[in-house]
């Protein structure tokens, strides 16, 4: 069974950075899609960032509003997922949540949280002045 750990939120100012983290185990490898959700008060989750594992250079895939701003990685050596947060605004507060798919394909390009089958508990992200 996939267990998924996320570490790293906290509160910063517009402008600032954070590396959110989250750590797999439960199995042997890394699952195919590993992925970062984030969901507001009062709003839907909404996916955040992508990436297909088995391609050691990495696909990723992020969702407009991120774009330019965020880059999701992998360090298989520690079967860790991140997501480096830079430039962020006030519009980012939310709760940050990891996922992990291991079907074969998935149209991660559009970050359903339908496909993702393994989920993280969360990590809390509060950008204000």
């Amino acid at each position: 069974q996939v267990q998924l750990l996320e570490s790293g939120g906290g509160s910063v100012q517009p402008g600032g950075s954070l590396r959110l983290s989250c750590a797999v185990s439960g199995y042997r490898y890394m699952p195919n899609y590993m992925a970062w959700f984030r969901q507001a008060p009062g709003k839907e989750r909404e996916g955040v960032a992508v990436v297909d594992t088995r391609t050691r250079v990495g696909s990723p895939y992020y969702a407009n509003s991120v774009k330019g701003r965020f880059t999701i990685s992998q360090d298989y050596a520690k079967n860790t997922v991140y997501l480096q947060a830079n430039g962020l605004k006030p519009e980012d507060t939310g709760m940050y949540y990891c996922a992990a798919s291991n079907s074969a394909w998935v149209h991660f390009e559009l970050l359903r949280t339908v496909d993702y089958t393994y989920w993280g508990l969360g990590t809390q992200v509060t950008v204000s002045s």
